[in-house]
């Protein structure tokens, strides 16, 4: 799922194509996509988009008379620039946003359709669909801690529950526990004053080079395989390759069809934290350290 970085790329890309330019129409392909009936769609038809933002994880479409086209993209919706009057794929595709340069394409790749489109009017209509928590970019040391310590949980829930920090998934909460040296299980009612100002830091840091890395690399190119994985990242997806910074194997927690990945010896002081699927399967058996894990395999090979 795109998260704040590639939202923030997407916002990039469609300022110098689509601001103070007139949205001519929309046709959707998918009638699932669209989830509001008042407005109705058609009163965006010959409207300028005068302002981008992010909601969330959300893009907006700030349009004339206060109108407000939000996007949710989901895990697989993804938009494409193509030229005008470009046609909406048959399979995939949901909608088509068209201006005078070019037609914004809304796709999505999943068998399951769960991207979204809203069209709401005032400020008021889009609070609406702001789930309230920190903007991480903006809040302070002091607002950041609150809003962590607020609900007693582990920091990866934490920092992915929209309600507490906005515009963190799975894939760059990874990234910035591994930066602040904090294990993804942590309680957040346990960290001391030091750490969750790391945490803090680690979440600025790593959020904002993450997203000026990614429009560096998009240059003047509508971005095409905008997701929320980089071959550079440090854990995410890394999964038994070593960490970059102390060059142990990178282990992981998967739940569901949620992983985490973490470095053992930068985050929870070499001990391995069960997987739910493997450590009910191996019980007494289920290695405790690096060290036994090791052991496990080399003996395994033999």
């Amino acid at each position: 799922m795109p998260e704040l970085p590639e939202v923030a790329l997407y916002l990039h890309a469609l300022r110098e194509r689509v601001l103070d330019e007139r949205l001519q129409r929309v046709r959707i392909r998918s009638p699932s996509l669209l989830k509001s009936y008042d407005p109705p769609l058609s009163a965006v038809h010959g409207k300028a988009v005068r302002e981008l933002r992010r909601v969330g994880k959300r893009i907006v479409l700030g349009l004339d008379d206060d109108l407000f086209l939000v996007v949710h993209l989901m895990i697989s919706g993804r938009f494409q620039w193509k030229p005008p009057g470009a046609s909406i794929p048959r399979k995939r595709g949901h909608a088509a946003f068209d201006f005078p340069q070019g037609a914004l394409l809304l796709t999505e790749t999943s068998t399951h359709k769960r991207a979204s489109l809203h069209l709401v009017r005032g400020e008021r209509g889009l609070a609406e669909h702001d789930p309230g928590g920190v903007e991480p970019l903006e809040a302070s040391a002091e607002r950041f801690a609150q809003a962590i310590r607020r609900e007693n949980r582990t920091l990866k829930r934490a920092l992915t529950d929209p309600r507490i920090v906005s515009g963190i998934g799975n894939a760059h909460s990874d990234e910035i526990l591994w930066r602040a040296g904090l294990s993804p299980v942590a309680l957040t009612s346990r960290l001391d004053d030091a750490e969750v100002e790391r945490l803090h830091a680690a979440a600025q840091a790593s959020l904002r080079e993450w997203s000026a890395r990614l429009v560096e690399e998009a240059g003047d190119r509508f971005p095409t395989k905008v997701t929320a994985f980089h071959p550079a990242m440090a854990t995410h997806g890394k999964y038994g390759e070593p960490c970059p910074r102390c060059g142990t194997a990178v282990q992981r927690i998967v739940y569901a069809t949620r992983e985490t990945n973490y470095c053992p010896n930068c985050q929870t002081g070499g001990k391995l934290l069960a997987d739910r699927s493997l450590s009910r399967l191996l019980r007494r058996d289920w290695p405790r350290t690096v060290e036994e894990m090791e052991g496990l395999r080399r003996r395994g090979r033999r």
